[in-house]
C-alpha cells in the first residue's frame, strides 16, 4: 500500500462508495467505540482497493473498501487466517460485510517499513527490522497453503509477457521485431524452467518495504509483535526464493549487493534450522534467488509501466532505474542472459561492458 495525499474533505455524497461506508460504519455495534466522523484516507495500492483510518475507542482502526465487482474480499479473509495460524502478526478482523466489500481491520500503525527507511534510522536498527522481516518470512513460509492458487508455468510465463507489451513496446516506444522476441522467449524459458523446479511454498508476492509495518519503534504505539504483515491477498503456492528475492531487490528500496548477500546468508541460515527446503549450499541458494528475482523484476518493469499508462499511476515510473539496476545486475552475471543485456542496451539506449561470471 502506498500513501496517499489527497483530502477527505468532500468526498462523501460525491463519491457512491464512501456514502455506503459511512452507512455500513454507522451500523457497527456500539460496542466497537468507532467515531465514524474521523474516517479519513489511509492509504490505497495497485488495485481498486481503498484503505482509511478511524478512531476507535482509545485507537484507531482500518477500513478496507473492496469493491465487489472488481475486487474479492475472500482471498483477504482466507490468507490472513493462513499467516495468522502460522504465527504471523497481519490485521485482525473487527467486522466484515464482504457483500458490499467492506472490512474494518484492527491498525498495524503508519509507518511501513519504506516510511522508516526514509528517515534516519541508524545501521543497527535497520538491521534489526529486517532481521525481523526474514524471520516472518521463515514463517510464512512454515504456512499452510491451503486453498491456495499455483505459481503454475502458464502463470509466471504470461507475467513475463509484460515487460515487452508494456516495457519495451509502451514505456520505450520500442515494440520488439522477431530477432528480439526469439532470443527473449530463449531467457524467458531459462528462467521458467530454473524457478519451476524450486520447491514450493506459500508466496506473498510482495514480501518487500511497503508491505511491512514497523510496528514496535521505540516511543510508538505497542502494535505488537514487528513486522505487521499486509497486502498479503494474492498469495500463491510458489517457489521458495520468491519472497526472498522479493525484500533483498525490493522496487522502492535500493540494497546494494554487500547488503543483499548479508541477509540473503542469514535467511538462509533461519531456513535451515527451521527445516524448510533450501540448498545445503549457500551458492546453490544464491544463485536460486538471483534467477527468481529476475523474472520477478521483469515483470515489475512491465507492471509499473502499465500501472503509468493504462491506470495513469505516473508515480511507478520513479522506481523504473531501481528495478532495471536490479535486472542488470542479474543480466550482467550469468552467460544465459547476455541476449537480455543487449535487449535492455537497445531498449535503453545505453551500451555496457560486461564480463560474465556464470
Amino acid at each position: 500500500m502506498n500513501a496517499i495525499t489527497d483530502s477527505a474533505a468532500g468526498q462523501a455524497g460525491a463519491d457512491p462508495r464512501r456514502t455506503r461506508l459511512d452507512a455500513w460504519l454507522a451500523g457497527l455495534p456500539a460496542e466497537l467505540q468507532l467515531r465514524p466522523s474521523t474516517l479519513e484516507p489511509a492509504s490505497s495500492d495497485a488495485s481498486f482497493r481503498r484503505y482509511f483510518r478511524l478512531a476507535m475507542g482509545d485507537g484507531t482502526a482500518i477500513v478496507m473498501d473492496a469493491p465487489p465487482d472488481k475486487e474479492d474480499c475472500g482471498p483477504f479473509l482466507h490468507v490472513a487466517g493462513l499467516l495468522r495460524a502460522a504465527g504471523l502478526h497481519v490485521p485482525r478482523v473487527l467486522a466484515q460485510d464482504t457483500a458490499q466489500g467492506f472490512l474494518l481491520l484492527s491498525d498495524l500503525g503508519r509507518t511501513t517499513y519504506f516510511d522508516y527507511l526514509r528517515g534516519t534510522p541508524t545501521p543497527h536498527d535497520t538491521h534489526r527490522i529486517y532481521m525481523d522481516a526474514l524471520a516472518a518470512l521463515v514463517k510464512m513460509q512454515q504456512s499452510a497453503t491451503t486453498g491456495l492458487a499455483r505459481y503454475d508455468r502458464a502463470r509466471l510465463e504470461t507475467e513475463l509477457e509484460l515487460f515487452p507489451d508494456w516495457y519495451a513496446a509502451r514505456y520505450r516506444q520500442q515494440p520488439l521485431d522477431a530477432a528480439d522476441r526469439a532470443a527473449l522467449q530463449e531467457v524467458f524459458s531459462a528462467l521458467v524452467e530454473t524457478n519451476l523446479n524450486q520447491p514450493f511454498v506459500l508466496v506473498h508476492r510482495d514480501f518487500h518495504s511497503p508491505n511491512l509495518m514497523a510496528t514496535n519503534l521505540p516511543g510508538s504505539p505497542d502494535y505488537g509483535p514487528n513486522p505487521g504483515v499486509i497486502d498479503f491477498q494474492d498469495a500463491v503456492v510458489g517457489p521458495i526464493t520468491y519472497d526472498l528475492a522479493s525484500i533483498l531487490t525490493d522496487a522502492r528500496t535500493t540494497w546494494d549487493e554487500e547488503q543483499q548477500l548479508d541477509w540473503g546468508i542469514r535467511y538462509w541460515e533461519l531456513a535451515r534450522k527451521a527445516g524448510l527446503p533450501v540448498p545445503a549450499d549457500f551458492a546453490d541458494l544464491h544463485r536460486a534467488y538471483e534467477w527468481m528475482g529476475l523474472q520477478r523484476n521483469l515483470r515489475i518493469l512491465g507492471v509499473f509501466a502499465r500501472l503509468a499508462y493504462r491506470d495513469g499511476k505516473l508515480g511507478y515510473l520513479d522506481h523504473m532505474p531501481r528495478v532495471n539496476a536490479y535486472v542488470r545486475q542479474v543480466a550482467g552475471r550469468y552467460h544465459a542472459f547476455k541476449p537480455l543485456l543487449k535487449l535492455l542496451d537497445k531498449l535503453d539506449g545505453q551500451q555496457h561492458a560486461t564480463g560474465y561470471t556464470f
